[in-house]
């Protein structure tokens, strides 16, 4: 009984200091469990048939010298592991350095979309109060200030009061009425300014102390080429509802051209999306690297060929999701919200008459052969039944997802599945707050959440994609060999421990 005693007791000690090689990286937490305590069992065994079960207990020598064996090597654990690995101070090995970025890196870009997420919603509540043609110029340096002197905001007052939208739809405002619509627009464009500077600057100085892999730094290139097309494409659509001329070729009133705000929002939503993804990606990896025996299970995961088609999905409900927020781009654009206040019905038909879907006026040229994709496009009638009917598609796409995920559920990583179930959440609010700026005329704040609804949507449709992403082929390769050099270091340790346990 004592004999049995003292090796179960000899485990115990053996499997506690096992752990600590295992958490340290070197090897698996079975492997060495199993092994370590079937060697120290069997010599500590021995050592106590051998020298009398009542000098060990009462001089505790085999249990001491087991146990100070393995806790050395325990402690040694991580010196071999940083000899053959040569870990940074996160832990993660120096030999991943041309495919690893930091995770301020990741923090700030999840940080900056976010700023570009309150700035489309900003955008949005610029558009519902109509500010966005109150500033008549673009002074990207020297319009950062606003007027500061009573003269200034006359002068200011006084450009506006030439506009075509003053002549025509607020030549009743006053100064003090002015002075709202202009700061919602002054705001947004300083807004903007703020996120290029705090895009911009940390990005040189993360390329320049090689804070990032050369992969991200193409990426950062990237997104900060979009964020100052961003400004250009801003000024170019004001421009489009200031400019007499292309007012009348649209024999629209002074509004901007729906085209151009659509392309001002799809370029927002991908730099947002942009952002998030690196984000994404960034600690995704890093996760990994710093457990390579875990990323590898991962990748089985998501290399399986059984999970190819829910990733294709995936993407193809981001694009989905994409096309459907920007058609509501469009209906923005031509107020076509206001039209047919009914839902699901539009009117009292489930379509409204072809005679209204396909008009002859919305042609420009004589032969009528652009008649069919301008209604489509500039029709404000047939604008909105082409959104119902993506957000139609859209929702049902998603809830056929949801239901086939639910049945795949050994194939779908776990965090993808919640993310599914958020989307689902999501969706019935975004649906249920279109309905609503339908029935109430589109009111601001239900109209503001509801473009807010499509970006969060977008989010974690992204998301989905990103969580079933397979990893690229460096860092497969990377955390590979990292595996392969841990469980040979850690092949010696237990070699080691086992050695002198055995003397």
């Amino acid at each position: 009984m004592l004999t049995r005693q003292l090796v179960r007791s000899g485990q115990r000690l053996l499997s506690k200091n096992a752990g600590i090689l295992a958490s340290n990286g070197v090897v698996g937490r079975s492997t060495l469990n199993s092994t370590l305590n079937w060697t120290g069992a069997k010599h500590l065994s021995q050592k106590a048939s051998s020298c009398g079960i009542l000098k060990c207990v009462a001089r505790g020598r085999w249990f001491s010298t087991a146990n100070n064996v393995l806790r050395n090597a325990a402690a040694g654990a991580r010196i071999i592991d940083e000899a053959a690995l040569k870990l940074d101070s996160s832990g993660i090995p120096l030999a991943a350095k041309d495919v690893k970025t930091s995770k301020y890196v990741a923090y700030w870009l999840i940080g900056t979309s976010g700023l570009v997420f309150g700035i489309v919603i900003l955008g949005g509540l610029t558009r519902l109060t109509e500010s966005g043609l109150s500033i008549t110029e673009w002074k990207p340096i020297l319009g950062a200030l606003p007027p500061l002197s009573q003269k200034e905001w006359e002068e200011e007052f006084a450009k506006y009061r030439e506009s075509p939208e003053f002549m025509e739809l607020n030549s009743h405002i006053n100064l003090d009425e002015f002075k709202f619509i202009f700061f919602m627009e002054w705001f947004h464009r300083l807004w903007g300014r703020a996120i290029g500077v705090i895009f911009v600057m940390p990005a040189l100085y993360f390329a320049a102390t090689k804070r990032t892999s050369s992969h991200i730094n193409k990426r950062l290139l990237f997104l900060s080429g979009l964020l100052g097309l961003q400004g250009f494409v801003g000024w170019w659509m004001v421009k489009s509802g200031l400019d007499k001329e292309q007012l009348e070729i649209r024999q629209s009133k002074p509004t901007v051209s729906q085209y151009r705000l659509t392309t001002h929002l799809g370029a927002a939503f991908f730099l947002y999306m942009g952002m998030m993804w690196a984000g994404w990606e960034i600690l995704r990896e890093l996760k990994w690297l710093k457990n390579p025996a875990r990323a590898l299970e991962a990748f089985k995961k998501l290399e399986s060929p059984a999970i190819i088609p829910i990733r294709r999905v995936a993407v193809g409900l981001t694009a989905l999701t994409f096309v459907t927020a920007m058609s509501g781009g469009m209906v923005a654009g031509l107020d076509a919200g206001l039209l047919y206040p009914t839902f699901p019905h539009m009117g009292e038909h489930w379509i409204p008459p072809k005679r209204e879907l396909f008009e002859d006026r919305f042609a420009r040229k004589e032969d009528k052969s652009d008649m069919w994709w301008r209604n489509m496009l500039e029709n404000p009638v047939t604008v909105q039944l082409n959104h119902r009917i993506l957000a139609t598609i859209t929702f049902t796409a998603i809830l056929v997802a949801h239901i086939y995920c639910n049945r795949r559920k050994q194939i779908v990583p776990r965090n993808a599945d919640i993310t599914m179930k958020a989307m689902m959440g999501v969706l019935t609010c975004q649906v249920t707050l279109g309905a609503l700026a339908l029935w109430y005329y589109v009111p601001i704040s239900i109209a503001s959440m509801h473009q807010g609804g499509a970006l969060a949507l977008l989010t974690l449709s992204l998301l989905f994609t990103a969580q079933l992403k397979a990893p690229r082929a460096p860092i497969r390769s990377t955390i590979s060999k990292l595996h392969a050099q841990q469980l040979k270091s850690g092949s010696k340790v237990i070699q080691e421990a086992a050695k002198h346990v055995s003397k």
